[in-house]
This record gives structure tokens, C-alpha cells and sequence, in this order.
């Protein structure tokens, strides 16, 4: 939540991108670009509502993302020491994932991260036509709690300390760099 940039280079070891990316993450855009941008985000901050609404929506106008050339997965990284619900949401997001609606249920959740309580969980995925025994079910048991521990740990080995932390990668060349912040969309061009 600072707004720096780390720049990889200057972290304490590399950011080794190729294992942070997995065949469960929801991924936007052509699954096969050279370019991945990762997100770590977290439901409840409000400068990760600030990147929803700036740098992701421009980045979903962009031509890089219009020609197949990079590709957004999200990875969760709840703060929960300040966000409460934000834990319950990253779970709910995935349950949605399993019934093959992450990227609109992600949407509905940044557009009212004011009420993320887990009835309104669940009241979300209805207005999706989500099957809500399952979805209730998912998110009572706690189905996807561990995976939202492990997406929190890789951000943190990645060197993430707050949210939104971008780390941009080329499969191609191996090459990364991170972002720190809900900066503009221009600075993700300039780093890519």
C-alpha cells in the first residue's frame, strides 16, 4: 500500500515467476502469452479497488491484451490483520472459480467491497446463477482456505508486503519485475 516499485533486480533474491504460476489460477486473456502479469490482491483494500477500476480496466482495453500478447492471473493475498472479510471473499472467489465464474464474481466483489460479509457472499453468487448449495457448501467448509494460505505465502516469498503487488513476467525470456502500489496503467507499459 505504499506505492513503490520494487524492480526484482533490487529485491533480495529473484523472483523465480514460473513458480508462482499454477494450472488452478484464474487466468484473463490468452493462456498461452508470452507476458503474464500476476496480481496478489485482496478483495477488501480499497488500493486494490483503485487498480480494478484504473490499471486493470485500461490493461483490458489495451492492445496487448486485445492481440493475445499478455495475460492477467490473479492470486490471492487477503490482508487479514486489516481486512476481516477479506480471508471469507479470497474462499468465495474461488468457489466461484469452480463453477467457472471467477472473473465475475472477482468483478462483483470490487464493485462492493463495502459488504463482503459472507451472506453477501453467497448473495452474490445467486445474482451470478451460481448452483448455491454448492457455492455454500465450498465457502462454509472452508474448501479453498488452504489455497488462499498458500497464493498469501508465494506473494510474500515474492516479496510482496502489501496489496495490490504485481509481478510481470516474460515465459519467453524469463525476465521479471514487480510493482508495489495501484499505480497507472503507463507504468505497467513502461515495465513490460
Amino acid at each position: 500500500n505504499t506505492g513503490t516499485t520494487d524492480t526484482g533486480t533490487d529485491a533480495q533474491k529473484p523472483i523465480n515467476a514460473k513458480s508462482l504460476i499454477e494450472q488452478n489460477d484464474p487466468v484473463l486473456g490468452d493462456k498461452n502469452a508470452d507476458i503474464s502479469i500476476i496480481e496478489f490482491s485482496d478483495f477488501q483494500c480499497p488500493f486494490c479497488g483503485r487498480a480494478f477500476t484504473g490499471a486493470i480496466a485500461e490493461f483490458k482495453t489495451s492492445a496487448y491484451f486485445k492481440n493475445g500478447e499478455i495475460n492477467l492471473i490473479y492470486k490471492q493475498f487477503p490482508l487479514n490483520s486489516i481486512h476481516p472479510y477479506a480471508q471469507k471473499a479470497a474462499e468465495a472467489s474461488l468457489c466461484a472459480d469452480e463453477q467457472g465464474k471467477f472473473w465475475e464474481y472477482h468483478d462483483k466483489l470490487f464493485l462492493n467491497q463495502a459488504a463482503l460479509t459472507v451472506s453477501d457472499l453467497k448473495s452474490y453468487a445467486s445474482q451470478l446463477g451460481l448452483n448455491a448449495n454448492q457455492f455454500n457448501t465450498c465457502l462454509d467448509n472452508g474448501k479453498f482456505a488452504s489455497e488462499v494460505s498458500k497464493e498469501t505465502a508465494q506473494a510474500t516469498s515474492a516479496g510482496g508486503q502489501g496489496t495490490p503487488f504485481f509481478v510481470i513476467t516474460n515465459t519467453a525470456t524469463g525476465k521479471t519485475t514487480s510493482i508495489s502500489g495501484a499505480y497507472p496503467w503507463s507504468q505497467f507499459e513502461t515495465a513490460i
